[in-house]
């Protein structure tokens, strides 16, 4: 996989079967359509269709909606990758801060997210219902007002060399 690529209209059954592998509670096509017809929202596909995130840039901040890589293909720097290119597009439509939730339970997603940079600035209480009992998700967030935020969530990649 060499990066990412903005999601194209005919390619929105493969996100929703993305989101359908890598999500229980996976959102349906028109769900996803209806969102990627709000305004400022954005979605990227990693080349090889291992993964996606859905964002959404507005009035100066910036929101991952969603973010998921096929359980085969984690560990490899996709998700990464992928979150890079929200951030740099993102910015790009002057988003000064990235916010995103993940599930308090999600320890492999909180790693991934901490060594981007992302910082905890809020929590919410029961906001995911599992088999077992809701979690709580952790809200973190990250500046993007610095270049040097863009390249640690990169990882030394900058803007065009990750799309």
């Amino acid at each position: 996989m060499n990066g990412v690529q903005p999601l194209a209209a005919t390619e929105l059954a493969i996100l929703a079967r993305l989101h359908g592998a890598c999500f229980a509670d996976a959102w349906s096509e028109t769900t996803l359509a209806e969102l990627l017809a709000s305004p400022g929202v954005f979605a990227f596909l990693a080349d090889g269709g291992e993964g996606f995130v859905l964002a959404r840039a507005v009035a100066g901040e910036a929101e991952i909606l969603s973010i998921g890589v096929v359980p085969a293909f984690r560990r490899k720097g996709i998700g990464r990758r992928l979150l890079s290119a929200a951030a740099i597009e993102a910015k790009r439509r002057g988003a000064e801060r990235l916010f995103l939730e993940v599930a308090s339970d999600n320890s492999p997603a909180l790693a991934l997210y901490r060594r981007a940079g992302f910082v905890k600035v809020g929590r919410r209480t029961g906001y995911y219902h599992r088999a077992a009992g809701a979690v709580a998700a952790e809200i973190l967030a990250i500046g993007l007002a610095e270049n040097e935020s863009i390249e640690r969530l990169a990882g030394g990649i900058r803007g065009p060399d990750v799309l």
